[in-house]
């Protein structure tokens, strides 16, 4: 487990696609520097290239220019299987879509990320049986994702995120299927227990006020990313 939060760099990035013949440019020479610890919102209008910057930053995708560095060590140089490797230990990640394995219980999708970095059993079960328990399922670590609501399944889906300790936390919309209410519970873990963990933290939401709870903010619109 990482005992502090990545430190991010990323210098003149820019990812564009082609369709049609035509080039569309998503993100253009952007900038972002993220110090150990740091908490960020992106905020920005749908289509704006926010689940594509952090798609750049979980090492989902490649840019087409410009370099993402964690802790100053340069990733482009990174394989198919060392970027793999860099994700499964160092990152994070929470969407908006659970995406928990329905057929195992809330325990057993937990531990999952544990077991494949090639954990102990026993490392695993203790690791989800607390953070199942800091999220506040502790009773209900055999329930599978069917026996648990909306928020409960984003809780084990946090929990999930954070078992290996990431360096850096990636969260795309992960309250933007939930009532306002239960968003905002949802929303004080990720904080409570991001804080404890020390992990950088980089959240994109379309909510303005979960947005202002966060130290930094940067809005994110044709391509470009200011701080604001």
């Amino acid at each position: 487990m990482n005992p502090h939060g990545v430190s991010v760099s990323v210098q003149d990035l820019s990812r564009n696609y082609w369709k049609a013949g035509k080039r569309i440019d998503v993100l253009k020479n952007l900038n972002l520097t993220l110090n150990s610890g740091d908490r960020v919102a992106v905020v920005g209008p749908s289509g704006s290239g926010k689940s594509t910057l952090l798609h750049q930053l979980g090492l989902l995708d490649r840019p087409s220019s410009g370099l993402v560095q964690f802790d100053g060590k340069a990733v482009e140089h990174l394989g198919d299987t060392g970027r793999a490797q860099m994700r499964s230990r160092t990152i994070g990640f929470v969407f908006q879509a659970h995406n928990l394995l329905p057929e195992h219980t809330a325990q057993m999708n937990v531990m999952m990320p544990v077991l494949l970095a090639g954990g102990t059993q026993r490392a695993a079960l203790t690791r989800a049986n607390a953070l199942l328990a800091a999220v506040g399922l502790g009773g209900r670590t055999q329930h599978r994702p069917g026996e648990l609501s909306g928020g409960e399944q984003q809780r084990v889906a946090l929990a999930r995120a954070l078992v290996m300790g990431p360096g850096l936390v990636l969260a795309d919309e992960p309250t933007g299927n939930l009532d306002p209410r239960t968003a905002s519970g949802v929303f004080d873990l990720l904080l409570q227990l991001n804080q404890q963990l020390g992990s950088t933290l980089v959240v994109v939401t379309h909510s303005e006020s979960l947005a202002s709870r966060f130290q930094k903010r940067f809005v994110l619109d044709q391509g470009k990313l200011v701080e604001g």
